[in-house]
């Protein structure tokens, strides 16, 4: 990732002035996503979702020199590169997961949907709106993405509704939907997470059996 922002870096200085925000945005989107890369895996090498990630690890440093290129991108044009920075930039905002401006993300994911729709814009959105209004508003808006089929390769999609069927307490549900996002899952660390969260969802459902 450094060589890339090197890379990007040295693509806008040669630019003529001034650059164009969407080449300002993706250079203000890689410097975000890379500060938040130490807290990502932990020291086994699995997958440590964003609520749950130590944030003291982040690069503050970068995040803060991140910020005014986003910000300046957003201003100049409202590009998917400038819209995924601003989502970017309000999640690095947060000093803690609870402090996190969801329905400023919300409508973040809205316009960037609606000016550059696809499905997996509709499910970030979806996601956003759970923790923004709640699993089952989330739920519901994940429950359509599904019955439109555009997603039914795609083991987020799953994930997703098993996490939400997880914090309604639904948990046979959860339990067959994180079964189907652990088939479709390629990469080894997320599937490891996945098959973690389903033990959770499992022993949980059999000590209220008992």
């Amino acid at each position: 990732m450094a060589e890339a922002i090197r890379l990007e870096r040295l693509i806008i200085t040669l630019m003529a002035p001034p650059p164009p925000a969407e080449a300002v945005a993706l250079l203000a989107l890689m410097l975000l996503h890379d500060a938040r890369r130490p807290a990502r895996i932990d020291a086994v090498g699995d997958i440590v979702v964003l609520e749950e990630q130590d944030r003291t690890l982040w690069n503050r440093k970068q995040i803060a020199m991140a910020f005014p290129p986003a910000a300046e991108a957003l201003r100049d044009g409202r590009g998917p590169y400038a819209l995924q920075a601003a989502i970017s930039a309000e999640h690095c905002k947060a000093t803690r997961s609870e402090d996190t401006d969801w329905r400023t993300i919300v409508q973040l994911y809205e316009e960037l949907e609606s000016r550059h729709p696809s499905p997996i814009v509709a499910l970030n959105r979806a996601v956003a709106l759970a923790m923004a209004e709640g699993p089952a508003v989330g739920l519901a808006e994940i429950e359509a993405l599904a019955t439109s089929g555009e997603l039914d390769s795609y083991h987020l999609l799953y994930a997703a509704r098993a996490d939400l069927l997880r914090r309604l307490g639904a948990r046979e549900d959860a339990v067959r939907s994180y079964l189907r996002a652990i088939q479709l899952v390629t990469n080894d660390s997320e599937k490891r997470f996945l098959e973690r969260r389903l033990r959770e969802v499992q022993a949980s459902a059999s000590s209220i059996a008992t």
